[in-house]
């Protein structure tokens, strides 16, 4: 399924229900939010190789993959209601970032795109 797909098959989901009224930018943002915390907290106290793994486990697999669809639901949520289409918005974050990013700069480094350069800006 493509993005809109997806996007109609929730906003149909939810019309089904009288649930639009409460679908505003601001519900929306604060319920992907919380989701995005659940899914924090699943990852909380691992150690980077239990992070690596948590698939490998079912039941935390679940649970992970549960979240993560939570998170994707409420972003194509938002994204329809704001009339955003992401798959622009993301190709334009990441010719940005292309540019903020410049690899012979950025390569093996965790910097900020503001502290690659001492005194450019990009």
């Amino acid at each position: 399924m493509v993005l809109n797909d997806l996007q109609r098959e929730l906003r149909e989901f939810a019309a089904q229900r009288g649930w639009e009224r409460f679908h505003t930018p601001k519900n929306l943002v604060m319920a992907l939010a919380g989701e995005a915390g659940e899914l924090v907290e699943l990852f909380q106290w691992l150690t980077p190789d239990e992070s690596a793994d948590v698939m490998t486990r079912p039941e935390q697999a679940e649970r992970v993959r549960d979240e993560v669809a939570d998170v994707l639901a409420y972003l194509l949520q938002l994204a329809d209601r704001l009339d955003i289409d992401l798959a622009a918005a993301l190709r334009d974050k990441v010719r940005r970032n292309e540019r903020r990013y410049p690899v012979e700069l950025a390569k093996g480094r965790a910097d900020k795109y503001d502290q690659l350069r001492s005194g450019d800006e990009v």
